[in-house]
């Protein structure tokens, strides 16, 4: 079974992303609400897959990316943005190594369909 650290700054993203994925076969290992713990949480648990928020207080998600990267360049990292410049930022957070980038506010189906194919990797 694949493991999944869930990282966003809100408690209800966090506990809605651990709701939308309660039906694939996965653990979800940890949480994290800022890119700092993230990364803790990142090195401590080692997880399969991760869902980052980009825009959080304290150490951004791209720093965090940044740093998982570094650590684990096969990190699996799903990065979630509600930034109005998608295009940017996905570009960005794809040369930077994220495996998608899913819009805010976040589709179910998705969200779904991406975890998926990380799960049959």
């Amino acid at each position: 079974m694949k493991t999944v650290l869930v990282v966003d700054d809100s408690a209800f993203m966090r506990n809605m992303i651990k709701k939308h994925i309660s039906e694939l076969d996965v653990t979800v290992v940890g949480e994290a609400e800022d890119g700092k713990v993230a990364v803790e949480k990142f090195l401590e648990l080692k997880p399969d897959i991760i869902t980052l928020d980009l825009a959080m207080h304290d150490h951004d998600g791209v720093e965090a990316l940044k740093e998982m990267k570094k650590h684990d360049p096969e990190a699996k990292v799903v990065v979630l943005s509600s930034t109005t410049d998608q295009d940017s930022v996905a570009e960005e957070v794809t040369e930077l190594g994220a495996y998608a980038v899913l819009n805010k506010p976040i589709v179910k189906e998705d969200l779904i369909a991406i975890l998926s194919e990380l799960i049959s990797d």
